[in-house]
Parts: structure tokens; sequence; C-alpha cells
């Protein structure tokens, strides 16, 4: 046997139960793997359903179709002479597994479930799948169950094995790792190297998350850095029906060095990249007397027999391949990841949406340019995949848009992105409304700027009309209810209107459907629960959903020189300010002086509470060192209480957000990931906060005694 040997991994942009085109997919990147001469190809985790099939995997309707798409990658004779390592779900004995499926020449070889589940954040793979949580467990698999016996004659035989077993080729041991096992404290590629594992296959659905590449990647270094391997990452691209964005890049290791990476942020809906490795690295990295001490004593694995050799069979035939080199890791810093996972999910869901661009309301405040900017940026990502001659970029660009021949980004921004200032003459300024335009045609969106006081007052006029009460605003000698519901009057017929122009807009240009309506509420905001219910921030996508204001000021900063729009310095220096109160000569409406927290605040407050898990008493303790040199004891204990006192009385507000993509780990969502109450007993009263007087008390006791 030869040493050098060809394997690949793939992401594909899968879609939740697209069951053909998921197929064709599938197939593509088998192909595509056979023809750069791999002999093993991995692909991503329940590739055959799309992983956010969700609770559809409860429907047994799913197992079904998912075993006739295996049927007929089964029966596909140029799909030989290569290990698949396919993922989709599986029924064994009335329980329902997230499984592999390793197939060679149109036989089953294996059918390994996953140990075990992922069940924190976003997932919640308890609710649909069992674990299979009997490492080194193997029994039988009965194929007659399944496809109406269609799948036992393509085997030529009743049962396939199923459990924690690995792979037995000519020449080498391969073994699976499905996305979660790396990430837990045991994960099985350590016990399966010390039983002389060779080859480790991970298939994954690793959603985006700012900055969480870097860990994925340092997992799979210091597991074959210590354990020695060939590592394959498979991972799912694009949005598959729901808030996250699977962000690919798979990659290949060996030894923990990086032989092979895909790009994180794609457009192409098939990617494959193969690797030459030689085996011999890994038999060599491995000789140490103490992992040889370790590995005697390890329990054995169940191996099951792939009759194929992944390397040659002649050693003469090495010659004509040449090992893959250790590369560089491609990382992108957090601005890149801003500027290209949410621009990847818009695109994504404006071209399976069969809608045809979007609707921005565009206010001339950072938060609204940042979702330009990002719909900008979709534009530039989907202009140079047409330049690159992607077919399926270019087929939904001319879908859409009607044709793909586009000079420009810009040009094409101006097909798919629409935006409207809607303004009050009292209210808003012009340095807004300039900002907005100019920001409007340095993008080259179609803009229109309106004023919106007729709908206004004729909503106020009814009111006062019916009730002959005329609410004021504070400035006027309103009361602070009349001046919030007049501002809040305002923010809601900005949404109506919104979506109104949406309808309408593509008819005033002879264009057929209607547009996708963005909003633009930041993930601190929401926080604080600092935005009304049901107005522009309701909308049917928002970009920025998740990100915080001061990753977001960072974004605008980046994107200001690297897409070469000056103009967007300007938003980053504006105060922030939601233009819903007049503007007077002492006064103009600021968002930190209303929310009463500065929006670094507010970042520091969310990820304690939610990556730190702490509840009040607990973010006092801990802040009460981190902000010492800024805020005293009684500060922060005021800090912490406004903030969870806001928390509970705007919590309900979650509960219609506008969905957005997950891109922050203390994100707000209250459909996914945020699964805390949304009506709440007065945190005033809250025994958190009444340990908090008493620790303050004391501190201060303490103080007054020191001096």
């Amino acid at each position: 046997m030869g040493r050098l040997m060809k394997v690949a991994t793939c992401q594909l942009n899968q879609w939740a139960l697209d069951w053909v085109g998921n197929l064709e997919r599938i197939k593509k990147s088998i192909r595509i793997a056979k023809q750069q001469g791999a002999k093993l190809r991995v692909g991503p985790e329940l590739e055959i359903v799309g992983y956010m099939a969700q609770d559809h995997f409860l429907e047994g309707e799913t197992y079904d179709n998912a075993m006739d798409m295996l049927a007929a990658i089964m029966e596909d004779r140029e799909l030989d002479d290569i290990i698949i390592d396919l993922g989709m779900p599986v029924r064994h004995k009335n329980n329902r597994y997230n499984a592999r499926v390793i197939l060679l020449n149109g036989r089953i070889v294996l059918i390994r479930p996953k140990l075990y589940l992922a069940g924190d954040g976003n997932y919640r793979e308890m609710r649909w799948f069992s674990p299979w949580n009997r490492p080194r467990h193997v029994e039988e698999f009965d194929l007659e169950l399944e496809a109406e016996g269609t799948i036992a004659k393509l085997q030529g035989s009743r049962y396939v094995p199923i459990g924690d077993a690995v792979i037995r080729t000519l020449d080498t041991i391969v073994g699976c790792e499905t996305c979660e096992e790396l990430f837990t404290p045991r994960n099985p590629s350590a016990e399966m190297s010390l039983d002389g594992v060779e080859i480790f296959t991970n298939s994954s659905g690793s959603h985006h998350e700012l900055r969480k590449l870097n860990t994925r990647i340092s997992l799979i270094q210091e597991a074959t850095r210590k354990n020695g391997g060939v590592y394959l990452y498979s991972n799912l691209s694009g949005g598959d029906g729901d808030r996250l964005l699977f962000d690919g890049c798979s990659m290949i290791f060996i030894n923990g060095q990086i032989i092979e990476q895909l790009d994180q942020f794609s457009l192409k809906d098939v990617e494959v990249v193969t690797a030459c490795i030689d085996i011999e690295e890994v038999r060599s990295h491995r000789f140490a007397p103490s992992r040889a001490m370790q590995a005697t004593s390890n329990p054995a694995y169940v191996r099951v027999d792939a009759n194929i050799s992944l390397s040659s069979v002649s050693g003469d035939m090495d010659l004509e391949l040449i090992p893959s080199k250790p590369g560089a890791l491609k990382v992108h810093c957090p601005e890149e990841e801003i500027s290209l996972g949410p621009a990847a999910w818009l695109w994504d869901y404006l071209r399976r949406s069969q809608q045809g661009g979007f609707l921005l309301p565009l206010s001339g405040g950072i938060d609204s340019a940042a979702t330009a900017t990002l719909v900008f940026s979709m534009s530039r990502m989907v202009f140079d995949a047409i330049k690159t001659n992607n077919e399926e970029v270019i087929s939904d660009v001319r879908r859409i848009c009607g044709t793909d021949k586009f000079q420009t980004p810009q040009e094409l921004c101006g097909r798919l992105l629409s935006t409207v200032y809607m303004g009050m003459e009292k209210q808003s300024s012009k340095e807004t409304r300039s900002r907005a335009q100019r920001l409007a045609d340095a993008i080259g969106a179609k803009h229109r700027d309106v004023n919106i006081d007729a709908a206004y007052e004729a909503v106020k006029t009814i009111f006062t009309d019916d009730t002959d009460f005329a609410p004021q605003f504070k400035v006027h000698g309103g009361t602070q209810t009349e001046n919030l519901a007049l501002q809040n009057l305002q923010a809601r017929q900005r949404m109506i209107i919104a979506y109104f122009y949406a309808q309408l807009l593509p008819s005033t240009r002879g264009q057929n459907g209607g547009l996708l309506v963005l909003g633009s509420g930041n993930v601190d905001e929401q926080l604080r629960g600092y935005l009304t219910k049901y107005d522009c921030s309701s909308a049917d996508l928002n970009p920025i959903g998740s990100i915080s204001k001061v990753d977001l000021k960072r974004f605008i900063s980046w994107a200001a020189v690297n897409f070469e729009l000056p103009i967007l310095q300007e938003f980053v220096d504006a105060t922030p300010t939601a233009e819903l109160e007049p503007i007077t000569e002492s006064y103009t409406q600021s968002d930190e002086q209303d929310m009463g927290f500065t929006y670094a605040q507010l970042s520091v407050l969310g990820r304690l509470r939610k990556e730190s898990k702490l509840g009040p008493y607990a973010m006092f303790l801990r802040l009460l060192h981190d902000w010492k040199d800024t805020l005293s004891p009684a500060e922060v204990a005021d800090t912490v209480k406004r903030f969870h006192h806001y928390q509970a009385i705007n919590r309900h507000k979650m509960t219609t957000m506008t969905p957005s993509v997950h891109a922050e780990s203390y994100s707000v969502d209250d459909n996914r990931f945020d699964l805390r109450p949304f009506v709440y007993a007065s945190f005033w009263k809250n025994w958190s906060f009444k340990k908090i007087d008493e620790k303050l008390a004391s501190i201060e006791k303490k103080q007054a005694e020191g001096k």
C-alpha cells in the first residue's frame, strides 16, 4: 500500500426540507470529490434534510423522505469507489437519532449515531433526537423497515451495523465525530486515536457568531496536535430557513496544522476541498512511550470493514501525488465578520423568498446606516460572484432583477434596495435628512424623502375629537405619559408607511412582486427595551438585531475605509437620537440620555446577564470590581437595579421582535435563544435587590469608618 491518500471535505448550502435540491447538491459534492481523486468524502450534519428542519424531525415522514434520498444515492453508480460520509436522521427501535451513514459502492458500511447532543444556546437536539449514549456499543439496524424494503434490496441484506464503531479500510482506520462531540470534555476523537484511528471526520452544523471561529479552530488544532491524526471538518453554509447562518469554513488538519480551508462566508451552494495527506506523518507523530502506555489500556472499538484503499495500491503511483503543505489560517476580524455574515444571510433569504428586493426606513442614524451598508456589502458579494461566473448566483440575480448585467455594486444595490426617510417637520433635523440622502446616493440605493406629519396628525385628531383631550409633548408642557404616547404614534406610523411603500414601490417602476422590509434595532436597545413595540423596528428581517452598538460602530468605521464610503464616518460621529420629540434651542433628544445607560455599559450588562449567567446581586458584586475606577458602589448598585428593572418591564417586547440573524452570544431573541419569562414581578421588590442594598450599606459603612 502507498502512504499518500487523497481525502475531501465539503460545505453545502442546504435548505430545510428541500429534498430534491439537497440531494442534487450532495451528489454534486461527491462527484467533485471523485474528480479530484479523493477516496473519502465528508458532508455536513443532517445534510439530507437541512439542520433547521427542527420540529419536522418529530414527524415520521421526515425520516421516510430521508431514506428515499439515501436510496437515490445508493443506486447511483456514478458515486461508487469513494467512501461517502453522509449526515441524516434515522429511526431505530422507535428512537430518533442524528446519525452519519457511511456508504461505499452503494452499500451501507455503518450507521453511526451522535453520542452527545447539543442542547444549549440555539440548539434543541434533545427535543428531536435521542443520544446514542453508549460508547463503543454496536448492534443491528433493520433495513427491511425502511423505504418499503427498498434499502434492504439495494443493500443485498437485511441488517447493517449501527453504533459507535470505526471503519477499517485496507490501509487505515477512519472514525467519526459529530459537531457537538468535538466541544465535549471527553471528545470521541481522543479515545479513538488511542485505538489506532488515523483519520477523523466531523460532520457539523455550526452557526456563525462573532469571534466563534477561533474556538472551533483551536479545538481541532489541540485535538490533532495532542493526539495526532488527520481531521476532516465539514460544515453547512448559508441560511437554511431560520435565524442562524451556517458559516462554512470547512477545513482539513493534520497533526495540529491546517492543510486546507474553504471560505467562511461564501455564496456558492457546493464547495469541495481536497488534500493529499501522508499517513506516515500521523504514525510518526504518535511515537511516544507515554501515549503507548495509555493506548494499550484503552478499550477497543468495533471495526467495520470497508473494502477500499484510500492510498494508491502501487507505491510507484505515489510519485504522481504531491502531499499538501501546511498553510496559514484565514480568520476574519469581527468587522469583516459583520460585513459578510449578515450579508450572506440576507442574500439567502432574498433569493428563496421570491421577493424583489428590500425596503429600509433610513433615518440618518447609525443603526439604519449599518443595515443599509450590510445590503451594500451583500451587493458587493453578489457582484463579485457574478464576475467569477457563479452559476447559482447568476441564475438568482436574473430571476430577481431581470438581468445580471451590472457595471458596479452600486448599480446592483440600486436594483435591490429602496430606502425611505420618514421625517417630521418639527422633530427631524436637516443633518439626519442629509445623511440619509447622501448615504443612499453613495451605495446606489433608490431613495425617497417624505414627511409623515399628515398621517401623525390624522390619528392624533381622531383621538382628540373623540375625547376632547389634546396630548402634548413634554417640552410643550405635557406629561411623561403624553410625551411617550406621541413618540410611539410617530414610530408606529413609520412601520405602517414602510410596509405600504414595500408593497407598492415596485408597481410604480413597472416591476412585479414586493419588497422585504428591513428593521434596524441593535441588541443593546432591545436589551434595554428602548424601542416602540410595533414601530419601524417591526419588519420582515433585522440583520443587526443581535449585534451590539459597540460592534456596529466599529463595523461602520471599518466600512467607511474598506468600502470607500467616507459618509459613514459622519454617522459614527453623530449623537444617536430617535428624533421623536420636537427639537428646540435648549433640547435635542439623545438615545443614551433617554436610556439612562451608555451603549458600552449595556454591552457589558448584556454579556454578564447571558454569557456569564449572573443575576442582579452577582452582577453587582462583579461590577464593583470592574467599574471601580469609573463608578462609585452606589452608582454601580443603581445602574444594575435600573438595568434589571427595565429588563422586567420591557421583556414583553422581545416576544414580537423581528427575526434577526444570530451574531452575538448575548442576543435577546425570545423565540430561540434567550428563554426567559416575559412577565415579571416588580424587580424593585426583588430579593436580589434587597441583598444589593444591604451589601451597599455595609460597603458605605466601612468606607465611612475608614475615613
